[in-house]
């Protein structure tokens, strides 16, 4: 099978402050041909987000301001923008959840979170993608 070139490969950002965390996903992903961006902090990984346009965002709640709101807000936003899927790791409640994202519930198991992220990459890049394309809070 051809190596995708880097720009063909698809891009996941990762935003979680356990470096821990970051390495297992980024081991696993890479192993299965997908690129890696990662940050601790929300705030570095809204700029990535701009900049490199990730397919799929994994967002987890405890890094540092992505339980504000208006950091969510700001990911939300850009993430439509570029028809990319947002999935949060965290304890919300699904009523706080907007629905074109993807809460997995703290503790949870690498597997079907990979399983996860993979669906969702894979829905990205099927004709139509996911339907997204503007956000309304952003208008």
């Amino acid at each position: 099978m051809p190596e995708l070139s880097l720009e063909q490969r698809k891009r996941v950002l990762i935003v979680d402050q356990s470096a821990d965390s970051r390495s297992v996903l980024r081991t696993v992903l890479e192993r299965r041909g997908v690129q890696i961006l990662e940050s601790p902090c929300a705030a570095q990984g809204l700029e990535l987000v701009r900049q490199h346009h990730p397919e799929v965002v994994v967002l987890d709640l405890e890094s540092d301001a992505a339980e504000d709101r208006s950091v969510r807000a700001a990911y939300e936003c850009e993430l439509a923008t570029h028809r990319a899927e947002l999935v949060i790791l965290g304890n919300l409640r699904r009523c706080e959840v907007p629905a074109d994202e993807h809460l997995v519930r703290k503790p949870y198991h690498y597997a079907p979170l990979i399983r996860k992220i993979e669906q969702l990459i894979e829905r990205t890049v099927q004709p139509g993608g996911n339907g997204a394309g503007q956000c309304l809070r952003c208008l």
